[in-house]
């Protein structure tokens, strides 16, 4: 087994974070009295964490491709990241939230499906 799939938790519990903070960020509230979530100015250490852990699920996801058994992952990852990317672009704030809970709620799936393969290389 690969170290690269025991990395797979850790990234699980980075979604769920990001979750939160959309929630957060470009929640109901924030749509409701039209807050743009760019003018809402996010911590810079919290900025510095986020950042550094996308570009970490970047990395990963390639590492991924790497592994026989979990390319088809990571090959449903980045198609995930380019469709959500590519939806979030052109939609406007109100469905923001729902397009980036859904493409959150598909790459949990993901790393759920991913852990259960460790588990069973174990």
């Amino acid at each position: 087994m690969s170290a690269l799939l025991l990395l797979a938790p850790v990234f699980f519990l980075f979604e769920i974070w990001q979750l939160v903070l959309c929630e957060r960020y470009v929640g109901i509230r924030q749509i409701a009295r039209s807050a743009d979530p760019r003018e809402l100015g996010l911590g810079e250490l919290t900025a510095f964490f986020w950042s550094t852990m996308l570009f970490a699920y970047w990395l990963w996801t390639l590492a991924l491709l790497l592994l026989p058994f979990a390319r088809i992952h990571a090959l449903c990852f980045l198609a995930i990241f380019a469709l959500g990317l590519a939806v979030r672009r052109n939609c406007r704030l109100p469905w923001l939230l729902v397009v980036l809970t859904l493409e959150g709620a598909v790459r949990l799936g993901f790393l759920v499906s991913l852990c259960a393969l460790a588990w069973r290389r174990l």
